[in-house]
């Protein structure tokens, strides 16, 4: 029996879903917030707070976990991985490392929701695309 396997399916094979949801949290973490289909972002949803859960461990098999699920690319700012400072262009002074996507899950998203138990994003609803009327929705970081 297929008791509790429903998932979004996304009219996409495996493969294709998978590293569709992987884009889409990678942008997410950037940006803070995307606008995507309804569809796509109820599936992004539950995705993306797994990751975060992870972000809020902060050891390194939790590292090694998200970086399954995110693409680990630079977001070409430099950031302090003390202080999770974020800086435009290298400073003379301090010892600063590229920011990639996965320092600022682990260094900045993950103190951000350390006291918070879950519910790390938020659905708008938007009003439809006018190409193909198709339901839109913003979702961003709480």
């Amino acid at each position: 029996m297929r008791h509790q396997t429903k998932k979004h399916t996304l009219g996409k094979a495996q493969d294709q879903r998978k590293a569709l949801l992987r884009s889409l949290a990678t942008e997410l973490f950037v940006h803070g917030e995307i606008t995507t289909t309804m569809a796509r972002a109820k599936a992004l949803k539950p995705y993306a707070e797994k990751i975060i859960s992870l972000a809020k461990k902060g050891d390194l098999h939790s590292i090694r976990q998200a970086a399954r699920y995110i693409y680990n690319k630079e977001t070409g700012k430099f950031m302090d991985l003390t202080s999770g400072e974020v800086f435009d262009a290298p400073q003379k002074d301090k010892k600063l490392a590229s920011q990639t996507v996965l320092r600022k899950l682990f260094v900045i998203i993950g103190k951000q929701y350390s006291e918070r138990k879950g519910g790390y994003t938020r659905i708008y609803h938007l009003p439809p695309r006018r190409g193909d009327a198709s339901e839109m929705a913003l979702i961003q970081l709480v």
